[in-house]
């Protein structure tokens, strides 16, 4: 019988006992993600010069890529015509090309990577760019970092669509793509890669950890070739750190209602979108109608229309206007929720660091430290409020202007306004249009607890099991009866598997007279049953069960195959279930004091 069971085969799962999953396909799949960060890199370039291209002819009327803003035209009212125009080709061809370069870019390529394998079709890594380029140009208020995002991520979706790839790694390479488009255009590489970990990846790990920073340094070895060198925006000279524990406190109160803030904005932003949903026209002419009131924003204050770049740079130079800021913030958030609830193509990274700079400066005022200075940790906070990305607003706003010195507080002001915003708001500006289209997002990042046990720990001992010797008619008749269990393990004499019987295998014995006698460890001598054994994790049982369609899994010594127990559906469910009492039970240990 030793010689008989040490022969067979089992089919017991294979898995790197490390704390990681990596291979040398990280190697390969860093390798490919420097070619997509300098894809990414060229994506940024061109769409930076494809929404100069724009901007000079909506509102110069000459083919050109010098750098120019629509408030330097002086067209009159006219200027409510121009957006108008623009957005009359975008809903043109979002209608004719593709629907999907409709809206700001990053819940689509979330629903990409999510849902759609990380396919990206070529029509829509030209289209958008397109498309963002001429709604930007003619004046919508919306900034390039969406766009870039959705290009750079099509750029890394298409090159890894070349190759024999898994959607995981495919995943890879389109974040990695999106990431160094980030980069090129804002010259803010730490905040990218925090960007993909908090926002994209929806997960962390090596194998899609590494090629996104390979690619996101490599867009910015490229950025001062290709776009500039050196920080986007400058802070005014002689903005010192927010001082002491006032400063402190301040940024914690100003983080609370930058969140509150953004929340607002949340909800506004999907009501219009709502409200445009009940027109009865055509989706195409929604970005047409949105953009009159963009045009008429224009007329009022030319501040409000494109990217609104050189707001930003105002607002950090600490000298505007009180009134001229509290009208921006008014019509900027008027015209940017109108526009992108009309469901044109554009981002919202710039207008929200308009709109929550605003807000920072506002509270410079009282607050000690001046105002350019609570303007950049009101840009962190808004950030991470909107988008639910803490880590990314901090370091974005200290990497956008070259003051890390500023960082702590921006932290502060952007955990602040995180825990607002996730208190208040069941989902982000990003995460609700994902939603309504029936997909619910979770964006808590948590290890399964199924990879913290081990089948050791959660299998049933002391197992109840049938002999070899057993013939097919005493099974039969034992299975038909009232057993506990559906399925058992077979055994020799020294409690070594043979392999396992079920009531599905006693209803297709019954009535064959032939197979009587028979004794179940000749019947089950040939089967090829799944085992694992107690070092394997939870996990792994997990997938194997799935796969295999057989709800009791054996635990067998290594080395001589002998049951030591067995792991069920239930087994699982009950380590599952424990993890969650862990963050919902509550105890108290250590007695108060009297």
């Amino acid at each position: 019988m030793a010689d008989h069971t040490s022969s067979r085969e089992w089919a017991a799962p294979r898995w790197r006992k490390a704390d990681h999953s990596a291979d040398m396909r990280m190697v390969v799949l860093a390798a490919m993600a420097m070619v997509v960060g300098t894809g990414g890199a060229l994506g940024a370039w061109a769409l930076m010069r494809l929404i100069a291209i724009a901007t000079n002819l909506f509102w110069f009327g000459r083919l050109s890529t010098a750098p120019v803003v629509p408030g330097d035209a002086h067209l009159g009212v006219l200027i409510v015509a121009v957006p108008v125009v623009g957005s009359l080709i975008v809903g043109v061809m979002a209608r004719h090309g593709s629907d999907k370069i409709r809206g700001h870019g990053i819940p689509e390529a979330i629903e990409t990577i999510l849902y759609g394998e990380s396919r990206l079709s070529l029509k829509v890594a030209l289209l958008k760019p397109l498309s963002s380029a001429i709604s930007i140009g003619s004046g919508g208020p919306f900034g390039a970092e969406g766009p870039i995002i959705m290009t750079g991520g099509a750029i890394g979706s298409l090159f890894a669509q070349c190759f024999h790839l898994s959607a995981a790694e495919r995943k890879t390479l389109l974040v990695a793509g999106a990431a160094a488009g980030m980069t090129a255009i804002f010259a803010t590489p730490l905040a990218a890669v925090l960007l993909a970990v908090e926002v994209l990846l929806f997960e962390w790990k090596p194998r899609s950890f590494v090629p996104v920073v390979m690619a996101v340094l490599v867009a910015h070895a490229w950025r001062p070739l290709l776009l500039g060198a050196g920080p986007m925006f400058a802070l005014a000279p002689g903005v010192a750190p927010v001082p002491g524990v006032v400063g402190l406190a301040g940024a914690l109160a100003l983080g609370v209602v930058v969140g509150l803030e953004a929340a607002a904005l949340s909800w506004l932003l999907y009501r219009v979108e709502d409200l445009f949903h009940r027109l009865p026209v055509h989706w195409m002419w929604w970005p047409a109608l949105g953009a009159v009131a963009v045009g008429l924003g224009g007329l009022a204050d030319a501040r409000v229309l494109g990217a609104g770049y050189g707001t930003i740079q105002a607002l950090l130079d600490g000298a505007l206007p009180v009134r001229v800021v509290l009208t921006l913030l008014l019509l900027k958030a008027t015209v940017w929720l109108v526009a992108l609830g009309s469901g044109t193509s554009g981002g919202v990274l710039a207008p929200l660091l308009i709109l929550g700079g605003a807000a920072g400066f506002l509270a410079g005022q009282v607050l000690p430290g001046g105002a350019a200075a609570w303007a950049l940790l009101g840009m962190a906070a808004i950030m991470s409020g909107a988008m639910r990305a803490p880590l990314t607003g901090a370091l974005f706003a200290a990497e956008l202007t070259g003051r890390f010195d500023l960082l702590p507080a921006a932290l502060l002001a952007a955990g602040a306004a995180y825990g607002a915003s996730v208190l208040i708001m069941r989902r982000s500006i990003l995460t609700e249009k994902i939603a309504r289209r029936g997909r619910h997002i979770l964006q808590e990042y948590t290890v399964d607890p199924l990879d913290l046990v081990q089948a050791g720990q959660i299998m049933a001992e002391g197992v109840d099991t049938l002999p070899g010797t057993m013939t097919i008619a005493q099974a039969t008749q034992f299975l038909s009866g009232p057993a506990r269990y559906r399925s058992y393990p077979v055994v020799d004499a020294g409690g070594v598997l043979l392999g396992m019987v079920s009531r599905a295998d006693a209803l297709r014995w019954q009535g064959d007279l032939a197979l009587a006698e028979v004794r179940l460890a000749d019947a089950v001598s040939d089967a090829g049953q799944m085992v694992v054994h107690a070092d394997t994790p939870a996990g792994a049982v997990a997938d194997l069960i799935l796969e295999s369609g057989e709800g009791r899994l054996p635990v067998v010594e290594p080395g001589s195959g002998r049951v030591i127990g067995l792991v069920t559906r239930h087994d699982l469910l009950k380590a599952r279930h424990r993890a969650q009492r862990a963050e919902t039970a509550r105890s108290r240990f250590a007695a108060m004091p009297a």
